[in-house]
């Protein structure tokens, strides 16, 4: 765990402020530019602090955001914690609260619809890159590549061609992992 300067923590906080306004789908769409800014520009936590950080967020009970606070409280402790959290809830709960009334004033209009018809292909191609960002480490070593790769394409075929919660999925790659694969 790094001592930030104040600077660097306010730094933290912008930059988590400004994906909080591009986290269409949820926070954990931008985690592939959380995970370059704090581990590839910043240095501040390795690639395995980073995946463990999403990892333990998302086996914790609670709402999903969670893993942007694990991965503060790795960077800078509780500063660090609380320099992501507000960076990441307070830009987008302002957000959401004025266009959520400007939007259900004009919910039929041509402009709202055509938004939220466009909205879907770019949270898929967020959700894709932090997928890829959370499995890239696995897939680099020799060892674990072929099990990644499985484990990446029965989570797309299920998650293409079934109603199935993603949760099962989780539960598998834990299994997977607590049986040493991967």
């Amino acid at each position: 765990m790094n001592g930030l300067s104040f600077a660097d923590l306010l730094a933290l906080t912008g930059h988590f402020m400004l994906l909080s306004l591009l986290a269409v789908g949820g926070a954990i769409t931008t985690a592939s530019d959380m995970h370059r800014y704090v581990v590839t520009e910043q240095g501040w936590i390795s690639d395995a602090q980073f995946t463990s950080s999403i990892a333990i967020a998302q086996a914790a009970p609670g709402p999903n955001v969670l893993f942007v606070a694990v991965i503060g409280w790795n960077v800078a402790g509780a500063a660090g914690a609380l320099a992501t959290l507000v960076g990441t809830m307070l830009p987008s709960t302002l957000l959401v609260l004025a266009v959520s009334r400007w939007a259900a004033r004009r919910r039929e209009s041509h402009a709202v619809r055509a938004f939220t018809t466009g909205m879907a292909p770019l949270t898929l191609g967020l959700l894709l890159a932090t997928g890829w960002v959370l499995a890239e480490p696995f897939v680099r070593v020799p060892e674990q590549r072929w099990g990644a790769l499985a484990l990446i394409a029965v989570t797309l075929a299920v998650m293409l061609r079934s109603k199935l919660s993603p949760m099962w999925l989780v539960a598998l790659g834990a299994v997977v992992g607590a049986l040493g694969g991967i």
